[in-house]
């Protein structure tokens, strides 16, 4: 048995404390211990079923957690967007945290293979997923004795299925009949339900009547949410306005708060963000004064690890989904507080002391000032998610609908382009060379195309300057590809020779979906 505790991290963050005491059961967990061929078998389960629903686009949009390419950003920004288009309108908002109890480990089977078969899911995986939830058995032995149980409920800890199954179950959670004033999200079982209105009477007697589908949902799917740590929070800008509102969910009254935790993001009821700054720059200066033990003026850790560590650890709990709380940059306060913790570092990494000016600092240690960063990270998270209109987006990830199939993996297999006796490989009559690469004249690609030891094509392409070499090398092998399909020849065993290992390993891991390895992909099969 565990202990219930969760890590720090940004796709799934922590939302409970850890606590000393350890008496209570409810904060164990047990441990499944599932063989390789088990695994196996669930891997490639959930594989093709997470497929099929993304295939025919069957999940819930404003589900974030256990889901490609969205994260907690993501749904954070959700939530501030539905917000502050009520706030601009002079609305009131109620924010609802509900507190799933036992998470993962409360999952309910039939719920889930109902889902599955009003998904109209393939016979074989339904069957194989209502398999896997019946007659299942925990026990538990010590040197004296055994005990063994039934087990109805949950997906086992640690298991390959569980976060998929959850999602399966909680869409039908995201999709009750909610009224066009109310916006529930969740990050894996983090919910959040928003409701607007025009007054206090409105938005307490619309959130009650939302927590009541709630409540009705709960019990038919077999899951508890946790009253005690269960909030709700009144959002608004008025003056002269009651400031409580009564929610009530199983019964109880939800405690209100004037500042919600969520997906680690600090809320207040006003809707900003200094105490989210405040709890950021803390955190990251307590580390820093841990640090100073080790590195001091004249001996301790060089300045190429202090700078490693200022990249790898700080600057990202700094900057953790900038764009929910980039506006609270532009008081003069806030930016204070982070300059203030990157000259304690860069006091560090440069061995100066106290008396440096920051703006030298940031020379010395040639770190950018810490309050350009995050509009750095604002406008690289616009490119990303395509918030931000651009031209070329070789590079951007391949909608889930797209994706091929788990079962349509492509071989790539590592040779040399000569044999040990110096001749080239005889076996295929056509031999293609692909070469990429980028320098300062610009980027480029480009392909030969030989048939029985004579050129008989050539072509270049060329590529946008902000492309880089590794785009390059795999634009190269996809326009190779595509001249294969024109070669007028019956023989149609072709070799494709490339110098490119980061363009074949992307190949073979089946995590990496961008748009030029996907197109590949297709391309081969």
């Amino acid at each position: 048995m565990i202990p219930q505790t969760t890590e720090d991290g940004q796709n799934y963050p922590p939302n409970k404390t850890r606590e000393e005491n350890c008496n209570d059961g409810s904060k164990y967990r047990p441990i499944s211990l599932v063989n390789i061929e088990g695994k196996v078998l669930e891997k490639q389960l959930i594989n093709r079923t997470m497929h099929f629903l993304y295939n025919n686009e069957l999940l819930n949009q404003n589900q974030f957690g256990f889901t490609p390419q969205k994260n907690t950003t993501d749904a954070a920004m959700a939530v501030k967007n539905f917000i502050e288009e009520a706030l601009t309108k002079g609305q009131i908002v109620a924010l609802v945290s509900l507190d799933v109890k036992g998470a993962l480990f409360a999952a309910w089977g039939p719920s889930v293979v109902k889902a599955l078969k009003d998904f109209y899911c393939p016979r074989n995986l339904y069957n194989l997923t209502k398999s896997y939830f019946t007659e299942r058995t925990a026990f538990i032995t010590t040197n004296s004795m055994r005990i063994e149980t039934a087990v109805n409920k949950g997906c086992p800890q640690g298991s390959c299925c569980g976060p998929g199954y959850w999602n399966i179950q909680y869409k039908s959670l995201l999709n009750l009949n909610y009224a066009k004033w109310t916006m529930a999200t969740a990050y894996a079982d983090d919910l959040l339900i928003a409701v607007k209105a025009e007054t206090i009477a409105e938005v307490e007697s619309f959130t009650n009547i939302e927590m009541t589908k709630i409540k009705r949902w709960s019990k038919e799917n077999k899951l508890q949410f946790n009253d005690n740590k269960s909030q709700v929070m009144l959002i608004s800008r008025r003056r002269k306005e009651r400031k409580s509102i009564d929610i009530h969910l199983n019964n109880s009254r939800l405690e209100q708060v004037d500042k919600m935790k969520y997906l680690v993001i600090i809320i207040k009821r006003k809707f900003t963000f200094n105490e989210h700054t405040k709890h950021a720059t803390d955190r990251s200066t307590m580390l820093i004064n841990a640090l100073s033990k080790s590195a001091r003026i004249s001996w301790g850790l060089r300045h190429e690890v202090l700078k490693i560590i200022y990249n790898g650890a700080i600057l990202p709990q700094l900057l953790y989904a900038a764009p929910v709380w980039t506006e609270s940059m532009k008081r003069k306060y806030n930016r204070a507080k982070y300059i203030r913790v990157q000259k304690l570092i860069n006091l560090r990494i440069a061995k100066a002391y106290r008396t440096v000016l920051h703006e030298a600092l940031c020379i010395l240690t040639a770190t950018p000032p810490i309050n350009i960063k995050p509009e750095e990270a604002v406008a690289l998270y616009n490119i990303i998610t395509g918030r931000s209109i651009q031209k070329y987006q070789l590079d951007k990830e391949e909608n889930p609908r797209n994706w091929l199939h788990p079962a349509d993996a492509v071989k790539v297999t590592d040779t040399s382009v000569e044999t040990t006796d110096g001749q080239e490989d005889r076996k295929h009559n056509i031999h293609i060379y692909t070469d990429g690469s980028r320098n300062e004249r610009g980027v480029g690609s480009g392909i030969f195309i030989f048939k029985d030891d004579k050129i008989t094509d050539t072509h270049k392409y060329r590529l946008d300057g902000r492309c880089t070499n590794n785009q390059a090398e795999e634009l190269a092998i996809l326009k190779a590809l595509e001249n294969i399909q024109n070669l007028d020849t019956a023989e149609r065993t072709v070799q494709i020779l490339t110098d490119s290992r980061t363009t074949s390993d992307s190949l073979k891991n089946r995590k990496n979906h961008t748009h030029l390895i996907e197109q590949i992909r297709k391309k081969l099969i």
